[in-house]
């Protein structure tokens, strides 16, 4: 007996476009892996790196350096935002790093059916037909993920959590022009992946979108 997103399906058949919004240590990569090999259709977080950089002319290194350096001194700094504008020997600014980055993102969704992790990219194709995703996770089940995964203590993983949620917020808050990231009126579903495993959050989600009509 098959379980309900085992049913045989044609993807192809449809334009489908999934964002996956989550917590860090929730397994939202995974499940978004999880999603892509299930439906036959590409996922795309660091690959996004490697597009908007063709798609800018810049190397792929100096925008994966500029979005690090963003993510490592906070977004707009105490200097606000323009902190590094764009130019050969240093790095861009938050607002040209993310124009590039949402630019590559409607490329590659125009281009077909895709999953896209973050980056803001319920946002970026807020026109578009979309399945808006956001998985999320008690906070200890988040810290033995993160502290398991990357061999450290609970309470690094507990601080590490702490800076990269706040890191994805202030980055789509801020984006977004006052919309607030993780709230559930932002997204078609909200998933708690602590209560299953990934491929069933991925079957959940697949199935939401099913009888949704998103996919």
């Amino acid at each position: 007996m098959h379980l309900p997103w085992e049913e045989p399906y044609n993807v192809m058949d449809k334009h489908v476009i999934i964002t996956i919004g989550r917590q860090f240590g929730s397994g939202g990569k995974s499940i978004a892996s999880a999603i892509g090999a299930n439906l036959g259709i590409p996922v795309y977080d660091q690959e996004l790196i490697i597009s908007a950089a063709q798609k800018s002319g810049l190397s792929p290194e100096f925008i994966k350096k500029s979005d690090e350096h963003r993510h490592l001194f906070g977004l707009g700094g105490i200097l606000g935002l323009g902190r590094f504008w764009h130019n050969p020997g240093n790095l861009m600014d938050d607002n040209e790093l993310f124009r590039i980055q949402s630019d590559a993102i409607r490329d590659l969704a125009g281009q077909g059916s895709a999953v896209f992790v973050g980056r803001a990219s319920d946002y970026v194709l807020r026109d578009m037909d979309t399945l808006d995703v956001f998985i999320h996770a008690p906070l200890e089940v988040r810290k033995q993920r993160v502290a398991e995964r990357l061999g450290i203590t609970p309470d690094d993983a507990e601080s590490l959590i702490s800076r990269k949620d706040k890191d994805r917020r202030d980055y789509y808050n801020l984006f977004t022009f006052g919309d607030n990231w993780g709230v559930a009126a932002n997204y078609d579903l909200c998933l708690n992946s602590s209560l299953m495993t990934i491929e069933e959050a991925a079957g959940q989600i697949i199935s939401f979108g099913r009888s949704s009509g998103r996919i």
